[in-house]
């Protein structure tokens, strides 16, 4: 059975009264603030969580490892049962495996054959690797002393019976399987997967591949939005195009909502005549214009349609890419239940130089050659192109900047946005 949260309030995305240019760290501290998980949580197997976001924090049902037991292959005693020198030690019947532990005590004074991954027999703390070792099969012979505890891992030393070894939102990885399994777990709370609605609007776009006629442009914006969406690691929802037509965008929208748990629009989010996108939120009085303080991508329209969140991107692809890592990622990770989401940037050396005025936070795109990073020939909003070509950003602070070759920038690969 599952179980979903209530509703986000329509007033989510309202900015303070007065608030006109925002800083991108301010709209980011709003969203934060005022976002939460919007979808429902599930029991699914464990074959079937990797890549899921984790609902509940996880407490160890069974100590990893379960038992003391050898890491090697060779001869088990106790340790305190030795001393310097050559030692000469009788061996007892049977020896320890993995699965199969020797049935009998190890007395003091007496060795016992122990395989790797083998449970410690009763009287053995310490093991000596078979290299280290001569034996005729009835003792064993090695050379002291032996730190005590050698070659052992003991129970518990990864993780202990009711320790919390995982925390809710995190997305579970292959490694996260191979933990859960150890620790006894068949099934896993998770959180059902982001469904994320694309729509593109506007008259001019269309499919590409169809013939283009005066005006008209591909649409760049859905395919690689769907893509970002599902290297997230969320559920993409293709809504298909719609034309600068009010009536056909409200029913898409109905449609989106229907399907979704979050929208995503690209074009029409603008104050214009043809800006559908922001009219209809504004209609259905759960709209907020927010002018951020940015380039690319300034204005972005947030909004409830249908009690489903909605991005209107801007329709310049470099812009709506630039919107969707910076804000709407994080805002997705909220959603998901993942948690608010900061990408990991590094300081590098600069392979370019320029002036940047005061007033607005800058993304260049970027990647990094020879231990520097270089910037796209072009910071034109529409040289889709350079999206291509880059493999992160270079983020430039709100105020004043003069960049030279050599001076340190905050570079982000995509990578670190989940791309």
């Amino acid at each position: 059975m599952s179980l979903k949260p209530p509703p986000l309030k329509n007033d989510c995305f309202a900015l303070p009264p007065g608030v006109d240019w925002t800083p991108v760290d301010a709209a980011k501290a709003h969203l934060q603030e005022h976002l939460r998980a919007v979808v429902a949580v599930e029991t699914v197997p464990l074959m079937q969580a990797s890549g899921r976001v984790l609902a509940q924090d996880l407490v160890a049902w069974r100590s990893n490892p379960p038992q003391a037991n050898t890491a090697v292959d060779g001869y088990g005693f106790a340790a305190d049962s030795t001393g310097d020198g050559d030692q000469l030690l009788p061996l007892v019947a049977g020896r320890a495996a993995a699965g199969a532990p020797l049935d009998r005590a190890v007395p003091a004074g007496m060795a016992a054959r122990v395989l790797t991954g083998a449970a410690l027999p009763d009287g053995v703390d310490t093991v000596v690797l078979d290299e280290d070792c001569s034996t005729d099969g009835e003792k064993v012979a090695f050379r002291g002393p032996v730190k005590p505890g050698a070659n052992t891992r003991k129970a518990g030393e990864d993780v202990t019976e009711g320790d919390r070894f995982l925390d809710a939102g995190r997305r579970l990885t292959p490694a996260d399987m191979a933990l859960c399994a150890a620790v006894g777990f068949a099934d896993l709370p998770v959180y059902a997967p982001l469904r994320v609605a694309v729509l593109s609007t506007g008259d001019e776009v269309i499919e590409s591949g169809h013939p283009a006629g005066p005006g008209q442009i591909y649409d760049a914006n859905r395919p690689m939005l769907l893509s970002m969406i599902e290297r997230f690691g969320f559920e993409p929802v293709d809504m298909g195009r719609v034309p600068d037509n009010r009536d056909a965008l409200r029913d898409r929208l109905n449609d989106a909502a229907g399907a979704a748990d979050v929208i995503l629009t690209s074009g029409g989010a603008s104050a214009g005549d043809e800006d559908h996108v922001s009219a209809l939120l504004r209609e259905a009085g759960a709209m907020q214009q927010w002018r951020i303080a940015l380039k690319p991508g300034r204005p972005l329209a947030l909004g409830l349609w249908n009690g489903v969140p909605v991005f209107g991107l801007p329709g310049n692809p470099v812009a709506a890419l630039v919107c969707t890592l910076v804000f709407a990622r994080p805002a997705m990770g909220l959603l998901s239940g993942e948690g608010w989401f900061e990408p990991q940037g590094f300081e590098v050396p600069a392979g370019f130089a320029k002036k940047k005025k005061p007033g607005r936070r800058e993304y260049l795109r970027a990647r990094i050659r020879n231990g520097v990073v270089e910037v796209f020939k072009s910071e034109g909003s529409g040289r889709i192109s350079g999206l291509s070509w880059a493999e992160g950003l270079v983020e430039l602070p709100d105020g004043a900047a003069e960049i030279e070759p050599g001076i340190t920038v905050q570079y982000i690969p995509y990578g670190s946005f989940g791309l």
